[in-house]
């Protein structure tokens, strides 16, 4: 099933140039109509199942693998509410360092400091005084009471990130996604085909049309 056949439709003057008459339409799909998932799925975990993305796994893929229909890779974006895969689909591991030699200009610019994290302070028992992984100025530091009441100072507590990190650890974060139990995916195929459907307005066509105004009738 092909998410951009069901999006419905728009009937609005012609714009091709061997057009004949003011009056010509053409149909266009409506791009702005948009699916979304069920409040009452996205509230329930057991929906779901959840993937970790490998190299060269594309929505499609996923389908096809747990569907058996690449068709339904809207499924997978609108599960995950993914509306620009190129900003929010993973990049392979060459297609990642083809993104940083252009975005860094070189290897070397790659490793240069992005910016500074906090690392793991404990004190003398195990105890954590410092989490790892806030973002932090590059000077600092951390103090604590020790057990016996004295105060260790200043402990130098940053650690860099470089550019090839932050990137990196970036599209990792975009690699664990959710997947739609199969057993709920007929719902949601009827859900959005309800949701394509027009409401009557001064518009109206038909459930999956509507006509735009067409200046040129009026001689414009």
């Amino acid at each position: 099933m092909s998410y951009f056949r069901e999006l419905p439709n728009i009937s609005t003057p012609s714009l091709l140039p061997n057009r004949t008459r003011n009056d010509e339409m053409v149909l266009v799909k409506n791009l702005f109509k948009r699916a979304k998932l069920r409040t009452d799925f996205d509230s329930v975990i057991t929906a779901f199942d959840f993937a970790t993305i490998s190299d060269g796994d594309r929505p499609d893929t996923i389908a096809e693998s747990v569907y058996g229909d690449p068709e339904l890779d809207w499924v997978i974006l609108i599960t995950n509410n993914i509306t620009n895969l190129r900003e929010r689909w993973p990049l392979s591991h060459d297609d990642l360092y083809k993104y940083m030699l252009d975005k860094y200009g070189s290897d070397q610019a790659m490793y240069e400091v992005h910016h500074y994290r906090s690392m793991e302070i404990r004190d003398e028992f195990g105890r954590v005084v410092m989490q790892a992984g806030y973002e932090v100025d590059e000077d600092f530091t951390v103090s604590y009471l020790t057990a016996s009441g004295s105060v260790r100072n200043n402990i130098p507590a940053a650690g860099p990130v470089s550019n090839y990190e932050y990137e990196t650890d970036l599209n990792n974060s975009k690699k664990i996604i959710k997947i739609l139990k199969p057993e709920y995916v007929s719902a949601m195929i009827s859900d959005m085909r309800k949701m394509m459907k027009y409401q009557t307005s001064s518009q109206f066509f038909d459930k999956v049309t509507k006509v735009t105004y067409n200046p040129r009738e009026n001689g414009v």
